[in-house]
């Protein structure tokens, strides 16, 4: 049924290095790079970002990385969409165009990408760059607005797929560019939306009258790790859907609604419309908003078929869906909906003139704890109070938002950032995260953190507000069994702040080093160096050995009464790291090693900590040299598999189990090593007992062991 959308991945992946054709004629072609690599991973939002106008990766299996097309939480498994794209109508000298990012269609000509109508530019420079505010980030950019921004340049002007002579089918051009610039932040109170800033450009020599500028999203709410997206029909036909515009909200979204598919995936996802502004001198445009829902394999009413012409899109483009047929769709739930959100008229944009629309994609848990088929305001409190962030971030310095820069007698009240003009996307800055390194040992982390945090000075107020810092963990058997993912169910254990009546007045004493940590690393990269001076410690004990554990160490500040300023606390998830408690390295040095050995022994099949299926095994060896090679045997003498370990550069992904439950970036103490119990030859290992080598490469010395398999 998603047959189009792989096809049409397939010439973008496969093709990566395109031609760009012009307007009517593919002979005339430039070199071209169409770019579906890039991803939002600085919140807690992920959605995959291109350069031809659509937005999600439509549940395509990538390599290495199989990207999010919106997950929620992050490293979650929730996804909340299949694709989605901008849509562009406007009457033409030659009549009603509509141009359209992403569509759906389950039955095309083979070969055609139909209603898939941007593309690439002419600029071979044109790939999706990432650049970000944060002064440690490896795409610090001081012209970033957000922690990470993705900017790309697309185009409807092309009739053929570029560099080829397959044409567009049914593509009349309006002849817009569009720039788009995607904003995401890691604070915690602003990490569930992504803002996506269209500039859209009339480059044709008409002038483009009543134009309509709308989001479409094909929105799927499913825990993928349940139930997996290529699985069929299933995945996509329990959706609920609504929508709200008020000065709350001006949104339409969806939610999975229960029945036999229920997946654990108890959340929101909404498009939302956040402002835009016309050509200059254009009073036509009031800022009205349209909702538009269809269904994906169509029905026997008008509203359930997915417009098939110009001149039916634009008509959803600029109309709402009747309140007696919402209040059929409600009455009806679930379905498989496609999802429309538009606003306009805008009077016109004339040749070389442009106008600005900017969305939102945003999620939240449902609130509450009733069944997830119930949708009301209480159910939608954190959604809500999402969006009223994003908002917050679109009008930035315009807090009354009036759109004037407003004064109290010559002093402006509003400019924060001192330049005469409103500045959008400003947001109240908690303090910077501190820098945390973590040690894995036996049954216990050591964490250490630098102090970069209490010189942090908050945009809004202009102070030093260093509060505190607030320690986070996840717990045993999160990675497998928590809804939301590993780093979202992390719990508070410890806090620590000044001693200034604010708070609980702990002091920060008892955590800090006499003598600071002190660490030079260099970037692989650039070569450069950093030094790191670690001042404070905390340990955590009583961790189960083999077991993945998260930590995070955030900043937070006292807040401003006289500002209306809450205390704002650093992110969770910029300075987590993935911790494997377990035991390090022989010391060596003529001391009496310790004899490696295997956990659980004996391992019996469908152990507490394995995945569903035989390939998300494993068992650890422990007290391994720091360097050295692990064969495995049967009692035969016959070689199972084998291995070579380097504790100093051992992450787990070279099994299924870590490359599936971890974020691939877990931390090992250095002498420990998962096995699959897989063997050479790719098959499962059967029940017995297996002897094992395991040979120091440094030394040479060799240990023997034997462990027992149950099945």
């Amino acid at each position: 049924m998603r047959i189009f959308f792989l096809f049409w991945a397939y010439l973008l992946i496969a093709g990566s290095v395109l031609a760009q054709s012009s307007l009517s004629d593919p002979r005339f072609s430039k070199t071209t790079i169409d770019d579906n690599t890039k991803f939002t991973s600085v919140g807690n939002i992920g959605i995959t970002v291109t350069n031809f106008g659509v937005l999600g990766d439509g549940f395509v299996e990538q390599v290495p990385v199989d990207q999010p097309s919106c997950e929620y939480p992050k490293g979650s498994g929730i996804e909340h969409m299949f694709d989605a794209g901008l849509w562009v109508g406007a009457r033409t000298p030659t009549g009603i165009r509509v141009t359209t990012g992403a569509f759906n269609a389950a039955r095309l000509p083979s070969g055609a990408s139909q209603n898939f109508e941007f593309t690439s530019t002419a600029d071979p420079n044109d790939v999706v760059v990432e650049r970000s505010s944060l002064p440690e980030a490896k795409f610090f950019s001081p012209d970033a607005i957000s922690h990470q921004d993705f900017v790309a340049d697309f185009t409807d002007t092309n009739r053929f797929v570029p560099g080829t002579s397959i044409p567009i089918p049914g593509h009349e051009p309006l002849g817009i560019a569009v720039h788009l610039e995607s904003y995401a932040w890691n604070f915690p109170f602003a990490d569930a939306f992504v803002i996506f800033n269209y500039t859209i450009r009339n480059v044709s020599r008409d002038t483009l009258k009543d134009v309509y500028v709308g989001l479409w999203a094909d929105l799927v709410v499913r825990n993928t790790n349940i139930l997996p997206p290529r699985a069929g029909a299933p995945f996509f036909q329990d959706v609920g859907v609504g929508f709200m515009d008020n000065d709350t909200a001006r949104m339409i979204y969806a939610y999975e609604y229960d029945g036999t598919n229920y997946t654990l995936a108890d959340s929101y996802v909404a498009l939302v419309l956040l402002g835009a502004e016309p050509q200059h001198g254009d009073a036509a445009y009031q800022g009205e908003m349209f909702h538009q829902w269809w269904l994906f394999s169509g029905g026997n009413e008008d509203w359930q078929r997915a417009p098939s012409d110009e001149t039916s899109r634009y008509e959803r483009m600029r109309t709402s869906i009747p309140d007696n047929i919402y209040q059929d769709i409600r009455n009806n739930l679930p379905g498989n909906y496609m999802n429309l959100i538009s606003t306009g008229p805008f009077g016109h944009i004339d040749p070389d003139s442009s106008i600005n629309v900017v969305f939102a994609i945003v999620c939240g848990k449902k609130a509450g704890t009733r069944p997830p088929r119930f949708d009301d305001i209480a159910a939608k409190a954190n959604l809500l109070e999402h969006i009223s962030w994003a908002q917050r971030a679109y009008f930035g310095e315009d807090a009354n938002r009036n759109g004037v820069l407003d004064y109290l007698g010559t002093d402006s009240t509003e400019d924060v950032i001192p330049n005469g003009r409103l500045d959008r996307y400003v947001l109240p800055t908690p303090p910077a995260n501190p820098r945390l390194k973590a040690v894995p040992e036996n049954g216990r982390v050591i964490l250490y953190w630098d102090e970069t945090a209490e010189e942090s000075i908050d945009l809004i107020s202009k102070q030093k507000d260093f509060e505190g810092y607030r320690i986070y963990r996840s717990f045993i058997g999160d990675d497998r069994f928590s809804e939301g993912g590993l780093f979202d169910n992390m719990r508070l254990i410890a806090e620590f702040d000044r001693r200034d009546g604010l708070f609980y007045d702990t002091g920060l004493q008892s955590v800090r080093m006499d003598e600071p940590l002190i660490e030079v690393t260099t970037d692989p990269e650039t070569g450069l160096k950093d030094t790191i001076v670690y001042r404070y410690k905390f340990e955590v004990e009583n961790l189960h050995n083999g077991w993945q554990y998260a930590f995070a160490v955030t900043a937070f500040d006292s807040g401003d009464v006289s500002l209306n300023l809450p205390s704002l606390e650093s992110s969770k998830l910029q300075n987590v790291v993935v911790v494997s408690p377990g035991t390090p390295p022989p010391a060596g040095g003529g001391q009496q090693l310790p004899q490696v050995g295997v956990y659980p022994n004996p391992y019996r099949a469908r152990a507490l900590w394995d995945g569903r299926l035989e390939r998300e095994r494993r068992l650890m060896f422990y007290n391994l040299p720091r360097n050295c090679e692990v064969r495995i045997y049967t009692l035969a003498g016959d070689l199972v598999d084998s291995f070579v370990h380097h504790g100093d550069t051992y992450n787990g992904t070279d099994i299924r189990w870590y490359q599936q439950f971890s974020q691939q970036n877990t931390i090992f103490p250095g002498g420990e090593h998962a096995w699959d119990l897989v063997t050479e030859n790719d098959q499962a290992v059967a029940t017995g007992l297996y002897l094992f080598t395991v040979k120091d490469l440094d030394t040479g010395r060799i240990q023997k062991g034997k462990f027992v398999v149950i099945k």
